[in-house]
């Protein structure tokens, strides 16, 4: 014998389904809102990383590269180039990584794709730098992974 569905058991699952789903919603954004509160930078964010952000979007640099996943896959990710170049603990020799290949852009090299040299000042790359090893050390869970390709 096949047994009907009253109204009263289909409110009873309907707000049962909802109620546990409400409830899974919560705790999901509460684990959530752990991870955002614990991976923030602002400690460390000063005048010159703010700089080098306005760097970073004068010159449309995501319009190639991505900065921990954002933007664009045209050229490589940038959000732990300082980890992979092994220059993070030294600011000077992040400088001085980063002016030598913006310096030496674009290679000339046939059928590659090429960055611009877009002229900076030798403040413009410090404060780039800066940003980079700011946005490096940003607690993102592993992401992006650290190899080079």
């Amino acid at each position: 014998m096949r047994e009907v569905m009253t109204k009263s058991m289909a409110r009873n699952i309907f707000y049962g389904g909802s109620l546990f789903f409400i409830l899974i919603f919560l705790a999901l954004s509460a684990h959530s809102h752990l991870y955002i509160v614990n991976s923030e930078n602002s400690a460390k964010l000063d005048d010159s990383v703010v700089r080098g952000k306005h760097v970073w979007e004068k010159h449309a640099c995501i319009n190639c590269h991505s900065i921990l996943g954002e933007g664009a896959y045209f050229a490589p990710e940038v959000g732990n180039v300082m980890t992979r170049w092994d220059v993070l603990d030294d600011p000077d020799s992040a400088f001085e990584a980063l002016k030598g290949w913006m310096e030496a852009q674009p290679t000339g090299i046939p059928g590659r794709r090429q960055m611009p040299n877009f002229n900076l000042s030798d403040e413009e790359i410090r404060d780039l730098t800066n940003f980079l090893i700011w946005t490096d050390n940003i607690d993102a869970q592993g992401w992006p992974p650290n190899d080079a390709g």
